[in-house]
């Protein structure tokens, strides 16, 4: 979600940035040229002044000397061209000494407008890339009322250009920082806004992988998220609670039928002595009763790993696997299948007595269905930060369908319908091992039979 959220927030800020920078990036270059425009407005009236005595015609030859040393000093100290012209663009004085009006541009513009009787217009911007732009600026020498002669002044704007230039860079330099500074305001904001999005993920990932008791604290955040994580912890607690009691209920029902239960078989045990030896419906009844026994166990193995807490110890996994393979051994020989196993020393956390439970239902499971003559094989190995126990048989397998729900409660493949069980045994090892962050997958196992995996963590939960 921060992946989302934080670019639109990054382009926005720099949207507004950007949107204030360049309004004072052109405020930076306008002041810069109305400095030297004021500049050279000034210069322009101070020889006007001059020029105005020369042309009385009192005196002419000694003012216009004074006129042109001013001009020449002018031009030697600013490098600026300055002239004052005639009106038929005769010279009074001038500096350089071949610099004249242009026929035609931005100069003759200044000088047509300062005959006319006021100062020339501003100059047009000019921008730092304008290599070689020049600023005129024209104003008129005016005696009893006439215009008798235009002041032009001339100015390079390399050096103004160059200021223009580091203002802007100055401008550029004061964005970036702001950017930066607005970036981490950003990460701030969204990881204060998104922390309790976090927690929340995490608890509900918890809760999905059965650990009921996962709680989110509402320390920061928006107050609508803040409210979300409350409201989600009643959710919780409610769910816990109803959880609770359905495991109690099954643990209590299965408990309390078992007695009646025991009664009943030995009713049945006891009424079968009064009736010949090998009568069909007593010994029906007493394998459905039996069964329904069976049955009840379950339930009560389920509900007590349903609700029971893990004891996880680093346990030796092939170890534990061989135990258990030459447990099995006897009944697999009676059956006429090869149990094997491929022993390896590995490690995990687990608790032994859940693994040992799981691992006892899988093979089990893989005994009941792999013909005689068959072989079923127990492999232990570790892989990254898992262990892992892979039992595969020779039995008919599975359909993709029937994959998928394999481990429910009490379902069975309709395939298998005759085969003794309650539908328990696997859904049994999923909540033992889920109890401590292991697992169980079903696959297909080539060319036929099917391929299960029971996953411990490698890692102590707690690290």
């Amino acid at each position: 979600m921060r992946t989302r959220l934080l670019p639109l927030l990054i382009v926005l800020m720099a949207g507004v940035l950007l949107a204030l920078g360049f309004p004072l990036a052109v405020s930076v270059a306008a002041a810069q040229q109305q400095r030297v425009v004021v500049d050279r407005i000034d210069d322009t009236v101070r020889f006007a002044a001059l020029a105005q005595f020369v042309a009385e015609g009192t005196g002419p030859d000694e003012r216009r000397s004074t006129l042109q040393e001013q001009l020449d000093r002018y031009h030697d100290t600013y490098d600026v061209r300055a002239g004052v012209f005639y009106r038929d663009d005769g010279v009074m004085a001038r500096a350089p000494e071949t610099w004249a009006v242009p026929p035609s541009g931005q100069g003759r513009e200044a000088f047509e407008e300062a005959l006319s009787g006021r100062r020339s217009q501003d100059p047009p911007q000019v921008w730092p890339w304008q290599q070689g732009a020049r600023l005129v600026v024209a104003s008129p020498v005016v005696r009893d009322g006439d215009v008798v002669a235009v002041v032009v002044t001339d100015s390079p704007t390399s050096e103004m250009r160059s200021r223009v230039l580091t203002g802007w860079l100055l401008i550029a330099a004061g964005e970036c920082a702001a950017m930066l500074l607005a970036v981490g305001a950003a990460f701030r904001l969204t990881g204060w806004v998104l922390r309790p999005v976090r927690v929340l993920d995490a608890a509900t990932h918890d809760i999905a992988t059965g650990q009921l008791n996962s709680r989110v604290v509402a320390s920061g955040g928006p107050p609508e998220l803040r409210r979300l994580v409350r409201s989600f912890n009643e959710m919780a607690d409610n769910v816990e609670e109803v959880l609770e009691q359905q495991r109690a209920f099954v643990a209590d029902a299965s408990h309390q039928l078992r007695n009646p239960l025991a009664a009943l078989l030995l009713r049945i045990e006891l009424l079968a002595l009064e009736l010949p030896e090998g009568n069909e419906e007593i010994a029906s009844v007493r394998t459905e009763g039996k069964r329904l026994a069976q049955v009840l166990d379950d339930l009560l193995d389920l509900a007590l790993a349903e609700h029971a807490p893990a004891d996880l110890q680093l346990t030796d996994i092939g170890a534990l696997a061989s135990e258990r393979v030459a447990a099995w051994r006897p009944l697999a020989d009676e059956k006429g299948v090869r149990l094997t196993e491929h022993r390896a020393a590995v490690t995990a956390w687990a608790d032994p007595i859940a693994l040992s439970s799981a691992l006892d239902a899988v093979i089990d499971n893989a005994l009941k269905f792999t013909p005689r003559g068959e072989e079923v094989t127990v492999s232990a190995a570790s892989n990254g930060e898992t262990s892992t126990v892979v039992i595969t048989d020779c039995g008919p397998g599975l359909s993709d369908e029937e994959l998928t729900r394999v481990g429910d409660r009490f379902w069975r493949s309709g395939h298998h319908q005759n085969v003794k069980g309650s539908g328990l045994g696997l859904s049994i090892s999923r909540a033992l091992l889920a109890a401590g962050g292991g697992s169980i997958a079903y696959a297909h196992h080539e060319p036929r039979g099917l391929r299960v995996t029971v996953t411990v963590p490698r890692t102590s939960p707690t690290a």
